[in-house]
């Protein structure tokens, strides 16, 4: 496994954000690891900084001739401990793997499943058919498992890979060498038991468990159309969570496991006694509605980040290998390299509660590792498209 380098900044101009970025790596470089050549870069842009993704990819190239670039644009961008929101910043992660040990892969350069044990995975939410896409691109890898997030921008939404793209999806496939953990972390918690798809039209559930799923719905939130605008309040903030047929639904703490997809309610029929969400409804499949909880939220990112590192410690290394940054030619034990954090838009800022809480959060359980993410339309963990998650995926030098 290679080293890795991490720097985050923001300005009001992108390309000094860049050069601000460009500096940061340099020290490190400088006061770390001289010999360090980077291989593969992940840049991650906010919606300022991604309305010049063209020349900022451009940028990147002439500060570090050779080196593949992918990433994406988000509603903010995430650091080591820090987040960016409403401004023009950029997060960089560098690493110097080695070139036969990843593929950029884009729309016009297909992933080469002989050579990908796993993927990083960047896409646009507008994409046709995205859910089968993305489990037709898990079944590409030796592993299967794919991790990554959805492309957001309020003005453009593109991703990077070698290029600027808008629409598709693009990534990074990693080798077998290529030492990778990741977990997903949820956010939601359920407010009435877990049932079962009995009866459904397309997006419409119009039975739970052999009975109408309306009534059900607002026995779980307890209201009753008898008070419409209590209970119209309480069914925008009521989510769906999906998980299929013999899938595990609840995790620890009656929290969902990372089986489980969370969905919008998007409307209600009162005269099927139906509920409407936003995506395919199946037969047979598992449901149960739920709300957004902060507080679980920050306690199921603590214990991915303790069983990532619990993970970690258990890995015996291949083969001796230097101290991750040199000097002084000591053995090192299996250690975290490098990070990439995806979350969605709506667990970010506010959510945790204070500014970069999310970020901080990861810093103080994780460890102050080189770490670059997004914050997404939606995340990518396995071959299932999440939502109100976190996919918190290290790199580990064994």
């Amino acid at each position: 496994m290679g080293s890795f380098l991490a720097a985050h900044a923001t300005h009001p101009d992108p390309r000094m954000a860049l050069a601000l970025v460009a500096a940061q790596i340099e020290g490190q470089r400088a006061q770390r690891n001289a010999g360090f050549m980077p291989t593969l870069g992940l840049v991650y842009l906010t919606d300022r900084a991604a309305a010049q993704a063209e020349d900022l990819l451009q940028e990147l190239g002439q500060r570090w001739p050779g080196v593949a670039f992918a990433g994406a644009g988000g509603a903010g961008v995430i650091g080591s401990g820090a987040e960016y929101f409403d401004e023009a910043a950029i997060a960089l992660l560098l690493t110097d793997l080695d070139p036969g040990q990843f593929q950029v892969f884009n729309g016009r350069r297909p992933l080469d499943p002989a050579h990908a044990f796993s993927a990083l995975v960047h896409a646009d939410a507008g994409t046709q058919d995205l859910a089968e896409l993305i489990a037709e691109l898990s079944d590409r890898t030796q592993s299967g498992y794919l991790f990554g997030g959805l492309a957001v921008g309020a003005e453009r939404t593109v991703h990077l890979a070698d290029g600027v793209f808008e629409g598709g999806l693009s990534g990074v496939g990693f080798g077998p060498g290529v030492t990778l953990i990741s977990r997903v972390t949820q956010g939601c918690l359920p407010v009435g038991p877990v049932r079962r798809v009995t009866a459904c039209e397309r997006n419409v559930v119009i039975e739970l468990d052999g009975r109408p799923a309306l009534p059900q719905l607002l026995a779980d939130i307890g209201h009753t159309l008898d008070k419409p605008e209590a209970a119209l309040k309480a069914l925008r903030a009521t989510l769906v969570g999906i998980a299929a047929s013999d899938d595990t639904v609840l995790g620890r703490g009656g929290q969902f496991g990372t089986d489980t997809r969370v969905r919008h309610l998007i409307g209600i029929d009162p005269g099927r006694e139906a509920v409407a969400i936003a995506d395919l409804a199946v037969e047979g499949e598992q449901l149960a509605f739920c709300r957004r909880d902060a507080e679980a939220a920050r306690r199921d990112l603590v214990r991915i980040c303790s069983e990532i590192r619990e993970e970690v410690e258990t890995l015996a290394p291949d083969r001796p290998v230097p101290a991750l940054h040199g000097g002084s030619g000591e053995l090192s034990a299996p250690h975290i390299a490098g990070a990439v954090y995806v979350s969605c838009a709506g667990r970010g800022g506010p959510h945790f509660g204070a500014p970069s809480a999310e970020a901080l959060i990861v810093k103080h359980a994780l460890g102050d590792v080189p770490l670059a993410g997004f914050f997404a339309g939606g995340e990518i963990g396995h071959r299932h498209l999440y939502g109100y998650t976190g996919v918190l995926t290290v790199f580990v030098a064994t």
